[in-house]
């Protein structure tokens, strides 16, 4: 703190902001339409001034990531709307992983969804055409089973 700027003069200035009703959040919007499935740049983002849960309130939060549904002009961009980039397409052909102690499986895969590292992801193994479920590593191959 400053000189002059006690802990009362503190306390009156946050009160004269609450009783003022003076906005200080922001949220996160797009400056133009972005589709599905594009990767976010800060130059299609602003901010603008609201309070909405849920919402970014961060431009650095959304940059590098993927929209999951379009994102319109001037509407604040909730978390669940946008995630990481896609490392695996849907049909695609993936390498499957199953690990527990000193056993290691692997084989091949379609992937039913789309999904980026670290999510959730459908897969169909190739040889039995039973359908299980995964998680995206950093190199796009999918951990099955047990971690």
């Amino acid at each position: 703190m400053r000189a002059g700027h006690g802990p009362a003069t503190m306390l009156v200035l946050l009160l004269s902001v609450l009783i003022g009703g003076t906005a200080l959040a922001q949220t996160v919007t797009p400056v133009r339409a972005i589709r599905s499935q594009t990767l976010i740049s800060a130059d299609d983002l602003a901010l603008a001034e609201g309070n909405v849960p849920g919402a970014l309130a961060d431009i650095a939060a959304a940059v590098g990531q993927e929209a999951r549904v379009t994102l319109y002009p001037g509407r604040p961009i909730l978390s669940g709307q946008i995630g990481a980039p896609a490392l695996v397409e849907r049909n695609a052909m993936v390498r499957m992983h199953y690990m527990q102690g000193a056993l290691m499986i692997s084989t091949e895969g379609r992937a039913l969804d789309r999904a980026g590292v670290g999510e959730a992801v459908r897969v169909m193994n190739l040889a039995s055409r039973q359908i299980v479920s995964g998680t995206v590593g950093s190199d796009g191959s999918i951990e099955v089973g047990q971690p």
